[in-house]
C-alpha cells in the first residue's frame, strides 16, 4: 500500500505536470518586426559583466538580459565558480538582485566571502565587512532537488515579476540554476516522453522569463560520453536548441587556468575560445 507521503508526492507531481502542459498550450508569442526587436535589444536587453575579462569578451560583453546562457563542463571544471563569481560581481556593481537556485548543494557563503575579498578595493576592514553584507543581501539562494520543485519556484517567480515586487530590496536581473542537468537528467530515459516534455517546458518557461522580464538566465550542465568517447553536454538534442548561448569550459590539468569555448552563440561563430583564471 502506498504511504501517505508517497501519495502526496505523487499528487504534487501530477499537479506540476499539468502545470507544464498548460505552459506549453499557452506558449504563443506575437510576431515582431525587426525594428521592434532591435529597439528591445538597445533599450532593454543590457549586458551583465561576469567579472571574468576573457569570459565577458567571449560572451560579447557579458551575460545578456533576455537570453539563456548555458555553461557546460566536466566535474571540477569551474562551472560553479563561474556562477558564484558572476553573482558576486553583479551584486557588487549594484546591477540588481541575483536569484541562485542550488540543486546540488553547490552554493557556498564562504566561497562568496573569498571571492569578495579578491575583488579590487581600497576599503578599510569595517567597510569591507559592510560591502560583503550588502553583496550577500543581494544574492538570494534556494535549494531545490527535483524538477517539480523547479517548476513551482519558476511559477512563483513569474508571479512576483509580473506584479513588480522587489525581492531583497531590488529588481532581479540574474537567475542562476546550478545545475539544470541534475534536475532534468533523472526524468529522462525509458520509453516515456514525459521527461522530455518536462525538460522542454522548463526551457520554455526560462526563455519566457528572460524575454518578458529582462532577466539573464545562467544554467550549468554536466558532460556525458558521446560518439567515439568524446565528451558532450548532457540532456541531448531536444535541450541543445533551447539556450541562446552555449559554452563549454575545461580546466587545464593541475592549474587554475580554464579554457572556455563557444558551442553556440547568437552573434559569434562557434569554436572561439578564451582563457579564464579561476582561483580556488
Amino acid at each position: 500500500m502506498m504511504e501517505d507521503d508517497e501519495l502526496s508526492t505523487g499528487k504534487e507531481g501530477v499537479k506540476e505536470f499539468t502545470q507544464a502542459v498548460t505552459v506549453m498550450d499557452n506558449w504563443h508569442q506575437r510576431w515582431l518586426t525587426g525594428v521592434e526587436l532591435l529597439q528591445d535589444i538597445n533599450e532593454n536587453k543590457h549586458l551583465l559583466p561576469t567579472g571574468f575579462e576573457g569570459l565577458d569578451r567571449l560572451l560579447g560583453g557579458g551575460l545578456r538580459q533576455g537570453q539563456l546562457t548555458e555553461i557546460a563542463g566536466p566535474s571540477s571544471s569551474g562551472k560553479t565558480q563561474v556562477c558564484l563569481y558572476s553573482a558576486s560581481h553583479i551584486a557588487d556593481k549594484h546591477l540588481g538582485v541575483v536569484m541562485f537556485l542550488d540543486t546540488c548543494n553547490s552554493f557556498s557563503p564562504n566561497r562568496i566571502a573569498c571571492i569578495v575579498n579578491q575583488l579590487p578595493t581600497s576599503l578599510v576592514k569595517d567597510a569591507k565587512e559592510r560591502r560583503l553584507k550588502r553583496i550577500m543581501s543581494s544574492i538570494l539562494c534556494q535549494s531545490i532537488f527535483d524538477i517539480f520543485a523547479l517548476l513551482d519556484v519558476l511559477h512563483q517567480l513569474e508571479l512576483t515579476l509580473k506584479h513588480k515586487v522587489n525581492i531583497g530590496g531590488g529588481k532581479i536581473c540574474l537567475l542562476i540554476i546550478d545545475s539544470i542537468s541534475s534536475l532534468i537528467g533523472p526524468t529522462l530515459g525509458g520509453k516515456s516522453s514525459e521527461g522530455r516534455f518536462l525538460m522542454v517546458s522548463v526551457g520554455i518557461i526560462l526563455k519566457r522569463l528572460a524575454n518578458d522580464y529582462n532577466l539573464s538566465v545562467l544554467v550549468t550542465n554536466h558532460m556525458v560520453s558521446g560518439e567515439g568517447g568524446l565528451l558532450k553536454p548532457a540532456l541531448g538534442e531536444s535541450w541543445k536548441t533551447i539556450p541562446h548561448i552555449r559554452l563549454v569550459i575545461s580546466r587545464d590539468q593541475g592549474s587554475n587556468f580554464c579554457t572556455a569555448t563557444i558551442l553556440k552563440h547568437t552573434l559569434m561563430a562557434s569554436g572561439h575560445t578564451s582563457k579564464i583564471v579561476i582561483h580556488n
